[in-house]
């Protein structure tokens, strides 16, 4: 007879519930080897009985060996109904095949779990559990399937245990999706973690009989471990900040748990005492926790050997929300006691729930999910009211943000914002702590700027999301009309030709012009979107024609060009039209000066193709990402002090580099501003065009001609 594992069986309940199963169904191997390695996961995690019977039943639920009403005679109706509600979220929804990202058409797949698990919590711990269970057994699964699983597990899951605290599934969740996403990268760190291991244990052993040591002589009682690392927050860790694997502080890393909050700072005292710590690497999560509501002290300090250590301390009660989240409350839930950090949790999946625009209707399912990964993914701040209120935004939050998180007719009528009483404009950046104060008009009059992520203005999905319900309730032909209106201005910054607007209708699958500009006007697609089908369409119509290059080749090509079938000749860019990709460009054999390449709309190439046809000759962009190409801006705008600092601080905050600058002050106060600045592609042009126009003062920003 198939026994429960050992993590378990020692358990009263869950070994007469186990025999109870066994006397209804048959000893399917496979299904039953599931179900126990379900409640092994599920048990450590301090929950009630229920909670892990439940997760033992669901797989034979899900298998349709036993029915509902005979699960309730064997286990009881509680663990029952927790496994047949575990059922219908098996099936997440994920398409088949190699994704690189979580489809649209998962939303509502998404959504159905997310509420069911906002409904009832513990639902949470048993379809955790399911997905680590087969990411365990990812190796007897097809390779496409495979990694849609763990790209799954990293977009959603991993991160939902994150949130909700349960750190003892979070971390094997990450290391297997990285596992199965990128081995070669997993196997290094993993290799580098082996071979230095044996030192590492002594090591730690080493700081631990120290720590001890000075705690005790300090009076305070401790328990101090070694603390593992995980693959997965390493390389986090090394790319996030450019860092290689010697230079990780935390790779040894010492955990202190003390009874009281008073300990927890006497003991960051002796730490620091014994070693001195490394600048800039303190966070005091006790007074100012994680949105999560994680609590606790990290230093990382220079420690014996002169090697870099981390030192985590907390209380023990902290360190259970740690490794436990939402499961160290749920004893409480049935027992009448109120536990605020549980009720936030539960209260941030219902926050997630709500529609963006309920009186619009359902949101569109892109929308959903980015606003979902937003909440997920992003780091908390959070501002105060005029009345001292505590309004939670997302990381990088604008007072336009704040708007709409207040109340969506606030967001609509917002004209200006104070930051701690003092007047900042509308993408100015919420830190902790601020007063926001938002200023109104009588109307409700949202701009389409606001919709584009590179201007800056909103950070929130779930307020664009509000915008893009805004338009979508206006007038159609208004909207048309203003879609159309913005497409050729954003045309005419980059001085692109209308024919472009053809083939971004067969890009966007739209019957004709006016389908097109009502998306745009409507916020369905935005101008980073037209750039990039701009940018797309050039790479699917390049030249295939092979080069022919030979070592004797000794001229000067321009960068990022190819040329049909004559190998390298001596080329340059026209001074006229300067193009850039991926515009499409033709060549003109001059006499001495090799090819000159031009922008094919260029008058000047028209011109001379009309003359001497015979000298054009085919040319296309080449494949050097890294490629920067000359571009003229021109920025007119009323004068004012700064006005340069600021166009500057822009571009040096794009990391676009400045060619040339001049300035002319005219006598009604304009200012003529002629920038030359190298660029990777039509996109990053479009970028620095807007963040420009965004400034005070300026008129109008465009591509020189």
């Amino acid at each position: 007879m198939l026994t429960l594992p050992t993590p378990i069986k020692d358990v009263p309940a869950l070994k007469t519930a186990h025999t109870a199963l066994l006397q209804r169904i048959p000893e399917h191997a496979e299904v039953w080897t599931h179900a126990n390695a379900l409640a092994a996961i599920v048990q450590p995690l301090g929950v009630d009985d229920d909670i892990v019977i439940g997760a033992l039943l669901f797989p034979l639920l899900a298998a349709k060996l036993i029915d509902i009403e005979e699960a309730e005679r064997a286990v009881g109706i509680t663990a029952a109904h927790i496994a047949r509600d575990c059922v219908p979220l098996i099936h997440f929804g994920g398409s088949s095949g190699t994704v690189k990202t979580l489809s649209a058409g998962q939303a509502e797949a998404l959504r159905k779990m997310l509420l069911a698990i906002a409904s009832d919590a513990r639902l949470v711990f048993v379809r955790l559990a399911e997905q680590l269970y087969q990411l365990r057994n990812a190796k007897q699964i097809g390779e496409a399937e495979r990694e849609r699983l763990a790209r799954e597990t990293r977009e959603i899951y991993a991160p939902l245990a994150n949130r909700l605290g349960i750190w003892q599934l979070k971390w094997e969740l990450e290391d297997l999706s990285f596992r199965y996403l990128d081995p070669t990268t997993y196997k290094r760190i993993a290799g580098w973690l082996a071979s230095k291991r044996a030192d590492r244990e002594r090591y730690l052993q080493q700081v631990q009989n120290d720590l001890q040591i000075a705690l005790e002589k300090a009076g305070i009682k401790a328990e101090i471990a070694g603390r593992p690392k995980h693959i997965y927050s390493i390389w986090r860790k090394m790319q996030r900040k450019g860092l290689s694997f010697e230079q990780i502080y935390d790779v040894r890393a010492v955990r202190i748990l003390v009874d009281t909050i008073t300990e927890c700072y006497g003991a960051l005292g002796v730490v620091h005492g014994l070693w001195p710590y490394i600048p800039g690497e303190f966070d005091d999560y006790i007074a100012t926790p994680k949105d999560n509501l994680y609590r606790s002290l990290h230093t990382a300090v220079i420690g014996p050997g002169k090697l870099p250590l981390e030192v985590q301390i907390r209380t023990h009660d902290m360190h259970a929300h740690a490794e436990l989240g939402v499961a160290a409350h749920w004893r409480y839930k049935e027992g009448g006691r109120s536990d605020p950090a549980y009720e936030q949790k539960i209260a941030w999946l219902r926050q997630i729930l709500e529609p963006a625009e309920p009186s619009a209707g359902n949101e569109s399912e892109t929308d959903f999910l980015d606003r979902m990964r937003a909440e997920l993914f992003e780091d908390r701040v959070y501002a105060l009211s005029p009345r001292g209120e505590v309004v939670d935004l997302p990381k990088g939050a604008t007072p336009l943000d704040y708007a709409y998180h207040v109340h969506t007719e606030l967001g609509h009528r917002c004209r200006g914002a104070k930051l701690n009483d003092q007047i900042v404009s509308l993408t100015a950046v919420i830190n902790n702590g601020d007063k926001v104060e938002i200023i109104t008009g009588k109307q409700a009059s949202p701009s389409r700027d606001w919709l584009i992520p590179s201007l800056g203005f909103l950070a929130s999905p779930r307020s664009r999301a509000k915008v893009r319900a805004w338009f979508r309730k206006q007038d159609g032909d208004q909207n048309r009309i203003q879609g159309k209106q913005l497409l050729e201005r954003e045309l005419h910054r980059l001085a692109l030709h209308s024919t472009t607007i053809p083939e971004l209708i067969n890009e966007f699958n739209f019957a004709n012009a006016d389908e097109l500009y009502l998306a745009i006007g409507e916020g369905e697609v935005s101008i980073p979107q037209i750039t990039g089908a701009i940018q797309r369409r050039s790479k699917t119509q390049e030249l295939v024609t092979p080069q022919v290059r030979t070592k004797q080749e000794k001229h000067k090509v321009a960068a990022g060009v190819r040329v049909q079938g004559v190998g390298e000749l001596l080329s340059t860019f026209a001074r006229c039209c300067r193009p850039v990709p991926p515009e499409n460009i033709g060549g003109y054999i001059t006499q001495g000066r090799g090819i000159s390449i031009h922008r094919r709309n260029c008058a000047s190439f028209l011109r001379l193709q009309n003359k001497n046809p015979e000298r054009v000759i085919e040319v296309d962009w080449g494949h050097d990402a890294d490629q920067q190409f000359s571009v003229d801006i021109v920025v007119t705008a009323y004068d004012r002090r700064g006005l340069v600092r600021d166009v500057s601080a822009v571009l040096a905050d794009a990391k676009v580099s400045i060619q040339s600058m001049s300035t002319v002050t005219q006598k009604d106060g304009l200012v003529d501003m002629q920038l030359r600045v190298a660029i990777h592609n039509l996109q990053e042009l479009s970028n620095i065009i807007g963040r420009i126009q965004g400034q005070t003062n300026v008129i109008s920003v465009r591509r020189q001609r």
